[in-house]
């Protein structure tokens, strides 16, 4: 947002010069865009992922005994030692894969091309089914399973890059992908370090979805917190 506003004040102050600056609107624009992209999507995949370690309790617990380990007498985790948790990493992964934000991409044809004998003409709109291929069985053996070990280390080369889009692909892909990643695992590795994610009467086994657009739960999602025993 900064680098926006500097380029804009560079410009105005550089008299004579060829380059093009961004109006205010533009930059109000692409302010929405951070607002909307930065904060809607990585607070419902932390919804999500909650929702997916309430209803799996043994990979939650694992999640928090790996957290346990590496933040021992629940210091507030660090940057470097955050990054090091691998089995965090799969669980977040796994999460983005069962319940992506964006059913679909969509990007728009510069020139005609023709692929498999098929022309796609110039300007047209082209969609990606994101989550449709994240829940594709030929890629995903029992999709609707959550299962972070798709992501280990071992299998993570099994992974078909196309078949695994939270964040899109290729140059226009999720500006914020690492800065959400970060967030993400952030605020749940404090939130496990207390308490654990448990359902209640009111959560919804097996979730419905609304996936039109954005996915997101038809109803909104209701879980308690557990407040984990304290060691001794």
């Amino acid at each position: 947002m900064q680098l926006m506003v500097n380029a804009q004040m560079q410009e105005d102050n550089e008299e004579g010069s060829s380059q093009k600056g961004l109006t205010d609107n533009e930059i109000l624009a692409q302010a929405m865009i951070f607002i909307f992209g930065g904060y809607e999507t990585t607070s419902s995949s932390l919804g999500f992922l909650a929702y997916n370690l309430a209803t799996n309790p043994k990979i939650q617990k694992k999640l928090q005994e790996e957290i346990d380990k590496t933040f021992p007498g629940k210091v507030r985790p660090n940057y470097d030692d955050l990054m090091q948790l691998e089995y965090l990493d799969m669980v977040v992964n796994e999460s983005m894969r069962v319940f992506p934000i964006l059913s679909r991409l969509e990007r728009m044809t510069k020139t005609s091309v023709e692929i498999n004998g098929f022309t796609i003409p110039k300007g047209t709109v082209v969609a990606i089914p994101v989550y449709v291929l994240q829940h594709d069985k030929a890629y995903w053996p029992e999709p609707e399973a959550f299962k972070p070990e798709r992501f280990s280390k071992e299998n993570k080369d099994n992974v078909d890059p196309y078949a695994y889009l939270p964040f899109g692909a290729g140059p226009r892909n999720c500006i914020g992908n690492r800065f959400a990643l970060v967030s993400m695992k952030l605020v749940i590795a404090e939130i496990l370090q207390h308490y654990s994610f448990v359902p209640c009467k009111e959560t919804d086994i097996p979730m419905v979805l609304n996936t039109e657009g954005l996915v997101a739960p038809k109803n909104p999602i209701k879980l308690k917190l557990k407040p984990r025993a304290v060691s001794s």
